[in-house]
């Protein structure tokens, strides 16, 4: 297939004008291509539709989404409309400097220009099929910053439609997400029936053809996706799916649509996953803590089925957060784990590591309000966790676990804020200045400020 734009051809923005040099293509898909171009002196991403695509009810969609502006700067937003007929002589006089030559008349049609995806930022695909291997805090992290971002979009009165892992990317190493193809955003409630999602993602009732996509279908969407992030799974892709033998439309709509069922619905064993075909599955799920899996329990049996059970998203973001709180590693082999108040409350014990089968010992945790935080060798606390008032905020450290400087047997948390803790221990009072820091000991009050933490070992 030929290239909609070629190297060296020139748009415009249509607000101000500037020339857009189209430098390479990135990729293609059903309604256009995306190229990196060159706008300012920056690198940005260039999406050009095809002749098709490119109608006025896209047009003046995209001139509401670039007035609107980013719910977050998570999303790849369109930033400004470009159109064609470009100034070979202006655009040849702003880029010449730069090495680049000549630049050549501009297409026919229009497209937007949006910010340029880094290269550390990988798909979910990769994730599927292994090219990467994040850690379950880069994991979390991820799952966190999608559910905020949705979240964020859906407070401005619009839905997504088409959630899926091909319009998600995070970095492997830190969790940070990105979510692009953001030109089919609508309102939500005036969804066009052009746009019905990604099989496999769509909610039950818009497979069976009965709603268009909005808002509670976005929450479906996301909860399957989340279950592939943590399972690297379908949550419906059990025997009942082994079992069939053409994965044909009316197949899939049966699985997905008209009669699906949960792999680990707990009053239905029919469509638990197979040994040697969904392995994933039967792998993670026992992994995480129980407060997780009931969320996604609850997803996948009431939310099937009624729209207004589903997880929301502000949901997910607070267990996910949990999530990353209870991590803990094996003292044998180092693996991630998880610690389970659940498990511990019902068994007596910690669990043992999936990794070794050693029996977990719990490192010293921090109860402050309603969060309880390993304290493992790298854990960092933030604004999240000490100021109540500050809801998700990752943006800095407030404190972090550190090694004593001159006996590493001996382990502390330091105080990583401007503001001054005041520390109880039952033999006394004592303060924590910016920048130093305080032994672990069982039974120790930290006093953050606006909250306190209770030490336990």
């Amino acid at each position: 297939m030929n290239d909609l734009v070629t190297k060296g051809q020139v748009v415009r923005t249509e607000t101000t004008g500037r020339p857009c040099e189209v430098q390479e293509l990135l990729g293609s898909g059903g309604q256009g291509e995306v190229y990196r171009a060159t706008l300012g002196g920056k690198d940005v991403a260039l999406k050009w539709y095809r002749p098709q695509s490119a109608t006025a009810a896209q047009r003046t969609a995209l001139e509401t989404l670039v007035t609107m502006g980013a719910p977050s700067p998570r999303f790849l937003w369109p930033q400004e409309l470009v159109s064609g007929g470009g100034d070979t002589e202006t655009a040849a006089i702003g880029t010449a400097g730069a090495g680049r030559g000549t630049a050549t008349e501009g297409p026919a049609g229009f497209g937007y220009v949006m910010p340029l995806r880094e290269a550390r930022f990988r798909g979910i695909v990769d994730l599927m099929k292994r090219r990467v291997e994040p850690s379950f805090r880069a994991l979390a992290t991820a799952g966190l910053e999608l559910a905020d971002s949705y979240l964020q979009l859906h407070a401005r009165g619009l839905c997504y439609r088409d959630i899926s892992f091909g319009n998600v990317f995070f970095d492997p190493d830190t969790g940070e997400a990105l979510i692009c193809d953001n030109d089919n955003v609508g309102v939500d409630g005036a969804s066009a029936a052009g746009v019905l999602g990604t099989p496999r993602f769509m909610a039950p009732e818009v497979v069976r053809g009965e709603v268009l996509p909005g808002t509670q279908t976005d929450q479906y969407s996301l909860a399957v996706l989340l279950f592939y992030v943590l399972m690297v799974h379908h949550p419906l892709e059990g025997q009942r799916e082994a079992a069939v033998r053409c994965l044909d439309l009316p197949a899939m709509t049966r699985l997905y649509g008209t009669d699906p069922r949960f792999i680990f619905d707990p009053g239905d064993e029919s469509n638990r996953p197979v040994a040697g075909l969904h392995d994933n599955a039967l792998a993670f799920w026992p992994l995480y803590p129980g407060f997780l899996r009931a969320l996604f329990t609850r997803a996948f049996t009431e939310g099937l089925h009624d729209p207004h059970a589903r997880v929301r998203e502000s949901e997910w973001r607070a267990a996910l957060a949990r999530l990353r709180d209870a991590i803990v590693y094996c003292q044998d082999c180092g693996v991630e784990s998880f610690y389970d108040a659940d498990r511990l409350q019902e068994t007596g014990h910690a669990g043992t590591c999936w990794g070794c089968g050693a029996a977990l010992r719990l490192p010293a945790r921090i109860r402050i309000g309603r969060h309880v935080v390993m304290l493992n060798h790298d854990t960092t606390l933030f604004p999240h966790h000490v100021d109540e008032s500050r809801l998700y905020d990752f943006s800095r450290p407030a404190a972090a676990v550190v090694r004593h400087p001159t006996d590493t047997r001996i382990w502390g948390i330091q105080n990583l804020s401007a503001e001054k803790w005041v520390a109880v221990f039952p033999g006394g009072v004592r303060d924590v200045e910016p920048g130093r820091s305080l032994s672990l000991s069982g039974g120790a009050r930290i006093h953050f400020g606006r909250a306190e933490g209770e030490v336990r070992v």
